[in-house]
């Protein structure tokens, strides 16, 4: 499922219109890019929490040249899914 497709079956199921949807569901993007940009996690009940974890810097091999390099230090976004979340797709697997 792409964002196109997740903003299509959320105004199916709400009853917004496309347009409402995509503008609320955009909202909720930029909050939470802007809560994890700051250092802050974003907790959403059942469903899981994003959170921002820095990558110490390590050394790594090129594969093509065999050469040893420097990878520097990056900060990612970790999901970290929440219980009803793992139950879910933990009984879809059985």
């Amino acid at each position: 499922m792409n964002k196109s497709d997740l903003i299509t079956e959320t105004a199916l199921k709400t009853g917004m219109t496309r347009k409402d949807t995509e503008r609320v569901l955009n909202t909720a993007f930029e909050l939470m890019t802007q809560e994890l940009t700051s250092g802050e996690s974003v907790k959403i009940s059942g469903f899981g929490i994003f959170s921002v974890k820095e990558r110490m810097e390590r050394y790594g091999r090129n594969p093509r040249t065999g050469t040893m390099m420097r990878i520097p230090a990056v900060k990612v976004v970790q999901f970290r899914p929440g219980k009803a979340l793992r139950d879910a797709v933990g009984d879809k697997a059985e």
